[in-house]
């Protein structure tokens, strides 16, 4: 019977887990859509204004084309490696720092690289072996264009004022609530267009591309860090959609293994006690 006892308090225990992870799978598609809606309306925009800015700063001298667009002999690097505060959302958390190690490691190996976290478990686990200069964590709790072009600011002051040679983000982004794709890309400098002639020929400038350049560059890295974060949030509530999705369906499975076990412990014991019974009948009888 004690048996039994144990089985039924762990029947209970799933039972109380199967209501948390199902309740936290539904908070998560509530804020999924809102944030899939997000990304999808501003995916066009940005890609659109990235495209135009590298195009135009194609076309100019690194010295016309602002401090932003000058390469430079690459010593330091900054990563920004976007993550999430909070876990239980499968591998999400989990790729982007083994990319982020993996890039310290063996493409930056003679490199000096420091990273921005912006996430807290990034920057938990970063933080311990590698040298984290920032952590701008408080961001998801009111993710706004205005705050996160604070960030790109600093980013900006910290290339222009060749403290970095090059800055690189390592984020995810949200392909669908199964599918979250690690994506490393480079913040600063501006990558020029490859084909300079074609990109600009459909356009006419007015002003001139240096006032253009030097107006759009600002704006257009503030929305590509904005749209990587907006990414990456969209992507930790589908990874943790999924992720509570399958805990629910293997508590699911381990309960009904319970419940099986239970009552074929229970029939066993109700057995013996009926054997019990016509054992002891038997023997007053003989």
């Amino acid at each position: 019977m004690a048996n039994l006892k144990e089985i039924r308090n762990r029947i209970t225990s799933i039972g109380s887990t199967m209501q948390i992870t199902r309740a936290m799978k539904m908070v998560s598609a509530a804020k999924l859509k809102k944030a899939q809606d997000a990304i999808t309306a501003m995916r066009p925009y940005s890609n659109k204004l990235t495209e135009l800015l590298q195009s135009l700063s194609a076309t100019l001298d690194s010295e016309v084309g602002g401090v932003y667009a000058t390469q430079r002999e690459v010593s330091n690097i900054l990563l920004v490696v976007i993550t999430s505060n909070r876990g239980l959302c499968g591998g999400f958390n989990s790729s982007v720092i083994k990319k982020s190690i993996d890039l310290i490691q063996n493409t930056y190996t003679e490199k000096q690289v420091d990273i921005l976290a912006i996430g807290k478990k990034g920057n938990d686990f970063l933080s311990k072996k590698n040298n984290v200069i920032n952590n701008q964590s408080e961001i998801f709790d009111n993710l706004s264009f205005d705050n996160v072009a604070e960030i790109a600011n600093h980013l900006m002051k910290l290339f222009a004022d060749e403290k970095y040679d090059k800055i690189e983000i390592v984020y995810n982004t949200f392909k669908n609530a199964a599918t979250q794709i690690i994506t490393h890309e480079q913040f600063l400098p501006i990558i020029p267009a490859v084909d300079n002639e074609n990109t600009n020929s459909d356009y006419i400038f007015e002003p001139s591309k240096l006032e253009i350049v030097q107006g759009l560059i600002p704006k257009s890295l503030k929305t590509q860090l904005y749209k990587a974060i907006r990414d990456s949030f969209a992507a930790e509530h589908g990874a943790r959609m999924t992720a509570m999705h399958k805990a629910t369906d293997n508590a699911t499975e381990l309960r009904d293994d319970l419940l099986l076990t239970y009552n074929k412990a229970r029939q066993a014991a109700i057995t013996n006690e009926i054997l019990e019974i016509v054992g002891g009948a038997e023997a007053l009888n003989n």
